[in-house]
């Protein structure tokens, strides 16, 4: 379906490092007249928007704002789907990497490296990886590829062949996420159901954050969780270091040796002492009810929240990157994951699943709290605000709702 407004203003994706606050579209005018001319509807979340309005010409006041105001919030609804999909949508390459549930690097099977490294006795345990994606602009829907690459020896790399293609669909006829929240940034969080080993249910929590100063760079962390007993509990972990490399192709085309990345599996962690404290900013969430209508939600502005990070259950990664499972107050579990973009700030994504199977995601702008050795005294740091920074979606299956009951809800960090 087909939805055009003169008014959505496109984005690039480089964001000048001299600032944090991301470039602002400009304002639109809106007319103060009731509109009656009928549009095609855009479906976003459950809500079926549509500019139609009476062509009465006697109608009220209350029953013209009414109108106008349905007509905005679906522009708005519209435009920010938009600016996501323009944003997210393109030829993401990189590396990825397993991880245990303790943080540490899982090697690739012997079957797929090659002989060279095997003499050398070089341990291998990045594979190069692509994600092609794409997003339409007029209408909730999302294809995205995860496509592993056999490893290569230098520069091979051109000519490398694929070991395995993950396909994934938001929207559209084949869905497969339960739960999807997502920034115009193109920051998103999804919950994905997969398939059932033994006598437990999977879940995979993708968070996908993009860095604020780069829109080229991105890291995609990836909860593996198995739900037992009624918990919640952490399985196994991956991660993508990916870079933007031009539009959608489908993966025809790799980076290969021109790719900016390295692999990063086995470089240092992430200290715990870079993360943990006393961190402030300004969240965004986005709430599910569990039913398949109402899967896809934008990640909406909300409160100033402050919180208190400490080393419990805390999996330290490399890139500066970390991601925890933990009970919290009231039978509550948290899935956390972050990425320390310098000192001081980060960018994270946290879900949030209640012993009524609440899932809550919002994405946070966090600056952190210095602490002064021995002395009670704290400083701020400035907070800078990100201009439409919103992250990723979390899903719950129909299936999976029934046994946590009814809520669903997102909640999402930016630093």
């Amino acid at each position: 379906m087909a939805l055009a407004f003169n008014s959505v203003i496109p984005q690039t994706r480089s964001v000048s490092t001299s600032s944090w606050r991301l470039g602002s579209p400009s304002q639109t005018q809106f007319p103060t007249t009731c509109l009656i001319r009928p549009k095609r509807k855009f479906f976003h979340g459950g809500t079926v928007c549509s500019s139609a309005a009476k062509t009465d010409s006697s109608l009220s006041d209350v029953e013209c704002d009414s109108v106008l105001y349905h007509h905005l919030s679906c522009l708005y609804l519209f435009k920010a789907w938009s600016e996501f999909a323009r944003n997210v949508s393109g030829e993401w390459d990189g590396f990825g990497a397993d991880f245990s549930k303790e943080g540490n690097p899982i090697e690739l099977p012997e079957s797929v490296v090659p002989e060279a490294y095997r003499e050398w006795e070089v341990k291998v345990f990045d594979w190069q990886t692509q994600c092609p994606t794409l997003a339409q602009p007029e209408e909730p829907v999302l294809v995205c590829k995860s496509i592993k690459l056999l490893p290569t020896v230098g520069c091979e790399a051109d000519a490398a062949t694929r070991y395995s293609i993950d396909e994934r669909n938001v929207g559209g006829p084949v869905n497969n996420v339960s739960s999807f929240a997502y920034q115009p940034s193109g920051c998103y969080v999804a919950v994905w159901p997969i398939e059932e080993k033994g006598s437990h249910k999977l879940l995979e929590l993708e968070h996908c954050l993009i860095n604020p100063q780069d829109r080229e760079s991105r890291m995609r962390i990836i909860q593996v969780v198995r739900l037992e007993n009624e918990k919640i509990v952490l399985q196994g972990i991956r991660v993508f270091v990916e870079q933007w490399y031009g539009p959608f192709r489908n993966g025809d085309q790799l980076g290969g040796c021109a790719i900016r990345d390295s692999a990063f599996a086995s470089t240092a962690a992430l200290k715990a002492s870079d993360v943990v404290g006393v961190w402030e900013g300004s969240n965004s969430v986005a709430s599910f009810d569990g039913s398949q209508v109402d899967f896809l939600q934008q990640l909406k502005a909300g409160s100033v929240i402050k919180l208190i990070r400490d080393e419990r259950d805390i999996v330290l990664l490399p890139k500066q990157l970390w991601c925890s499972v933990k009970e919290c107050e009231d039978g509550v579990t948290c899935c956390e994951a972050g990425w320390l973009l310098n000192q001081g700030h980060v960018i994270s994504s946290k879900c949030t699943f209640s012993s009524k199977a609440t899932l809550k995601a919002s994405l946070l702008v966090l600056v952190r709290f210095t602490r002064l050795a021995f002395v009670c005294l704290l400083f701020f740091c400035k907070i800078i605000a990100l201009d439409s920074k919103e992250s990723g979606p979390l899903i719950l299956n129909t299936s999976l709702a029934a046994q946590f009951r009814n809520l669903a809800q997102f909640s999402i960090f930016s630093l």
